[in-house]
């Protein structure tokens, strides 16, 4: 583990801070005790920052979690007030990643597509935006999707009040001008912070401060232990509110890499965020997960270590410990109004991926906005399952276009492709090179590609399949048979070149190995073109034979 740095403290004292007033609105709006959105920020930032492999993820409270763990409770007939039940949700939510991590069901956030994340991320952002219009304008907007929340935040400028969005836009203004100065660049955002926050403390200017939200506890969370009577009825939710979250941080590896370049591993991220959920279950948490605007906050500030979050964590027990009552005086206006700053550079970094998408290709660009839409339009969950769909049908539709088959030609010695002959030319050998994922979509180009046999006699064609990691179709199985079957009937042959063990296993098991038997199949070799060459000289050696005069 690599040591922390300077730059690290201050991102978590940055980070620390931000988590005052953003936790107890989230816990608050989603009708819970203000200061378990506090608690969401401790223990679980610090065991989150400790065990994942995103190393600036900061795992904490989040608008959308909070909202789903809500929902669970609700639905389940329970009181989101009640500290026991609530614990009970939240170490429930954390077996669940726990369990998914163990298992290396991260695999499956794989297959959802670059550009289904880029929407999914990009919409997550939209809302990172328009749930602090509110506090960086005075006016909340009204509409029931994100989009239409914008446009009637747009339209109701004059409903904007003054002072606070006077106070926001200085925020904004302190961000950019120290940005530009290269020695504090890294602490712009704590700079923007605290000059904005004592202007309006000597100006005297009344607009919300974080103090209105709730009081800040002045100690730490005494442990609860969980209602287990209520696990049965909150199973479902625990699954509900661990997929939200862990969706919604599935994106941060994309958009705040890691410093050092190293690769991100799903399955730790899904495990650090569940031994965080346990870690606040019992400690008057709410379900946690990894948070895009609190990474953000992270990056911004500075982070360069895993360290960032530990000490988030760790300022935060502090300040509510020592100077808690101060932090009240933090104008909400500046927090709406870094977090506008914050929510921007979100959205500024999926630019490159955006472009990218639409110059692709048309299916990859409708899933991108789909996503996008589904996760302005619609509930979170939701949105998560729409994306989940789109991704496999992108998957399913480039793997049926993946199928290649093109003929090999000898070309002095070695070989170069060629386009398949419309008909098997009767006494040679043909050698066909398919490169595909076994895919029963790719069946039926498949079958226009690969020669008739019109006219074929005393003829071998070589299927070479170096390239096909296995066989994952049946019907791509059977076409094989009853191709094979084609062939013998006009004393013809199929063989089977470079068939990895997978696709060996599968060609056996489907009695593809014994129909073309002795030499019928030639294993993958070290050498590339080993079991090709073994095959061809096979095919020559049967040709011969085939087509010797029969004795009377």
């Amino acid at each position: 583990m690599r040591p922390p740095r300077p730059s690290d403290v201050l991102s978590g004292l940055v980070t620390g801070l931000f988590s005052i007033p953003e936790g107890m609105a989230y816990a608050s709006i989603a009708g819970f005790a203000p200061a378990q959105g506090l608690y969401a920020g401790m223990w679980p930032t610090m065991v989150g920052s400790l065990f994942s492999r995103t190393v600036l993820m900061v795992t904490t409270l989040t608008s959308a979690i909070a909202l789903t763990a809500n929902s669970a409770l609700t639905d389940a007939g329970l009181d989101p007030r009640n500290l026991a039940q609530v614990a009970t949700l939240t170490v429930l939510t954390g077996v669940v990643m726990a369990l998914l991590g163990a298992l290396r069901l991260g695999v499956v956030l794989s297959f959802v597509s670059n550009a289904v994340m880029t929407g999914f991320s990009t919409g997550i952002a939209v809302q990172i935006l328009t749930g602090v219009f509110g506090d960086a304008t005075g006016y909340d907007p009204q509409g029931h999707n994100k989009l239409r929340q914008i446009a009637d935040w747009l339209i109701h400028v004059g409903d904007w009040d003054a002072r606070v969005t006077a106070v926001a836009l200085a925020t904004v203004a302190v961000w950019a001008l120290a940005r530009l100065v290269r020695p504090i660049r890294a602490m712009a955002t704590l700079a923007a912070l605290l000059v904005v926050t004592v202007g309006v403390a000597v100006a005297g200017i009344g607009v919300p401060l974080v103090g209105d939200i709730a009081t800040i506890p002045r100690g730490l969370p005494m442990p609860v232990w969980p209602d287990w009577s209520a696990a049965p009825e909150l199973a479902a939710g625990a699954v509900s509110v661990a997929l939200v979250a862990l969706a919604q941080a599935a994106g941060i590896s994309a958009a705040v890499p890691n410093p050092d370049g190293s690769r991100g591993d799903t399955d730790r991220d899904f495990t650090a965020q569940g031994l965080a959920n346990l870690a606040g279950g019992f400690l008057r948490g709410l379900p946690v997960g990894g948070s895009l605007s609190r990474t953000g906050v992270a990056a911004s500030a500075g982070a360069k270590t895993r360290w960032a979050g530990v000490f988030a964590g760790a300022w935060l027990a502090l300040i509510v410990l020592t100077v808690g009552k101060y932090a009240e005086y933090i104008p909400m206006p500046v927090i709406g109004g870094l977090i506008l700053v914050i929510g921007g550079e979100l959205i500024a970094g999926r630019v490159p991926d955006i472009v990218l998408v639409f110059k692709t290709a048309w299916p990859s660009a409708l899933a991108l906005v789909a996503t996008f839409l589904a996760t302005t339009e619609l509930p979170l969950q939701q949105a998560i399952v729409i994306g989940a769909i789109l991704s496999l049908l992108l998957y399913c539709w480039q793997a049926a276009r993946r199928g290649g088959l093109s003929a090999l030609v000898r070309d002095g010695g070695g070989w170069r492709t060629a386009e398949p002959p419309a008909t098997l030319p009767p006494g040679e050998v043909t050698v066909l090179d398919y490169t595909g994922a076994g895919f029963f979509a790719e069946l039926p180009w498949l079958q226009q590609r690969i020669p008739a046999l019109t006219g074929a006699r005393d003829a071998v064609l070589i299927l070479r399949m170096r390239g096909t990691p296995g066989l994952a179709s049946t019907a791509l199985l059977k076409a094989l048979l009853g191709y094979a079957e084609r062939l013998e009937a006009r004393n013809c042959r199929l063989i089977i070149a470079g068939a990895d063990p997978g696709t060996l296993r599968a060609l056996d098991h489907g009695g593809l190995v014994e129909k073309l038997g002795p030499h019928g199949v030639y294993p993958a070799r070290a050498r590339v073109f080993g079991a090709l060459d073994d095959a061809v000289v096979e095919a020559e050696r049967w040709i011969r034979a085939a087509s010797r005069p029969k004795q009377p």
